[in-house]
């Protein structure tokens, strides 16, 4: 009797692993077509795999408090030829096509009078990583250290082994491609950018946005002297609401939530061939107008790199004024060791709505986005958040 697998199904569009929980069916079990045969927990839920068809349980070959990737082989059933059939399963090898044989379109194809039809993409119904094209061998982890590369920089090798990995051939014929082509060296400012976004990128990240007016901002910045930039502004008020409730600057390590000691935000900077991060210290204790000289003298000292080493690291949020490049919408990405990252658009007019006047009256608006670690925060407590920034921007004298 034919022998039919049991597959891991894909249990949700961002699942790629389920631990199995119970086998529901023991050896030597008849079983029926889509009855509940393994119950399995994932990441989001606990849910049942079915039997594809009526037969046997043959053997398992998997184990209760284990995990298996989606597309892995759970078991086996016997199952009848015609069960195998309606599965597809006792399909033969399609023939050889003959060459200069019309297709069923007239067209002139390589075959035996059938057109040659070819696999089109509809999705991937087992992740990439699920399915081993991230392994790596020894040889290759020890060749690419020697090269001082990483997995990322793998992306872009099209892997000729099983499932897709990129064999240590597939690797030396890439390294040796690129000589074709012109190479700069990577100045180490820029090398240290892509390192820190590659280890935020291993994290699960999410952006929520809000308009923002910028009158009263704007209107306080003309009577002020010295006069804050945009970006100070949205760092104090950021301070101010961090300090009210830290719990959203959080670091998860491990099962436990890292609640931060004090209020130290940085702020990028634009320097040559790259972005650095000064930081002011306890940011929420002194005011907007306090703060002013120690900022732009930071953002001096930043753009010729000559941080001291009291206004680097340690800080527990960026804020980022991408508007200053006429950008009105980005999804900044926060440091390796913060949660969060509040960004700033460039401010532009815009009709809105005036109660009192009974109409639409213009105001220079701006969208605030909060990027952030979605481990630690939800998108409910990001969007309260961002709110209450942005109530504070609308409150500068507060600042």
């Amino acid at each position: 009797m034919p022998q039919v697998p049991i597959i891991m199904p894909q249990l949700g569009e961002s699942i790629a692993e389920a631990t199995v929980i119970n086998l529901l069916a023991k050896v030597g079990d008849q079983v029926n077509a889509d009855q509940d045969i393994i119950e399995v927990e994932t990441n989001k839920a606990t849910m049942n795999v079915t039997s594809p068809c009526c037969g046997r349980v043959e053997k398992w070959l998997v184990k209760p408090n284990e995990s298996y990737p989606v597309g892995a082989a759970l078991g086996y059933l016997h199952a009848s030829p015609e069960e195998a059939a309606r599965l597809g399963l006792d399909a033969p090898a399609p023939a050889e096509p003959k060459a200069g044989m019309p297709g069923d379109d007239g067209s002139k194809v390589p075959g035996n009078g059938r057109k040659k039809v070819e696999p089109t993409v509809r999705g991937l119904p087992v992740p990439a990583h699920a399915a081993g094209a991230s392994y790596m061998s020894p040889r290759m982890k020890a060749r690419m250290n020697e090269l001082g590369l990483h997995a990322a920089d793998l992306a872009g090798i099209a892997g000729s082994g099983a499932a897709g990995r990129v064999t240590i051939q597939d690797f030396e014929n890439f390294l040796a491609n690129l000589e074709k082509h012109r190479l700069t060296p990577a100045s180490s400012m820029r090398v240290a950018v892509a390192d820190a976004m590659r280890r935020s990128w291993t994290r699960p990240l999410a952006t929520v946005a809000l308009p923002v007016c910028l009158d009263p901002m704007l209107a306080h910045r003309k009577n002020s002297n010295p006069k804050p930039g945009p970006a100070l502004y949205a760092m104090r008020a950021l301070a101010i609401a961090l300090s009210e409730n830290s719990a959203p600057a959080g670091r998860l390590v491990g099962n436990k939530i890292v609640h931060p000691t004090a209020i130290d935000i940085g702020f990028a900077v634009e320097a040559e061939d790259g972005v650095l991060v000064p930081v002011i210290r306890h940011a929420d204790k002194r005011s907007l107008g306090d703060l002013v000289g120690r900022y732009n003298e930071l953002v001096e000292l930043a753009r010729q790199r000559r941080l001291p080493t009291d206004a680097t690291g340690g800080s527990i949020a960026t804020v980022t004024n991408y508007g200053t490049f006429g950008l009105t919408w980005a999804t900044p990405i926060p440091l390796p060791e913060q949660t969060l990252v509040l960004g700033m658009g460039a401010g532009r007019r815009a009709p809105s709505w005036d109660e009192a006047q009974g109409q639409f009256v213009p105001v220079m608006e701006a969208n605030l986005t909060l990027s952030f670690d979605h481990r630690v925060l939800d998108g409910g407590a990001a969007g309260r958040l961002l709110t209450r920034v942005a109530a504070l921007l609308n409150e500068p004298e507060a600042l």
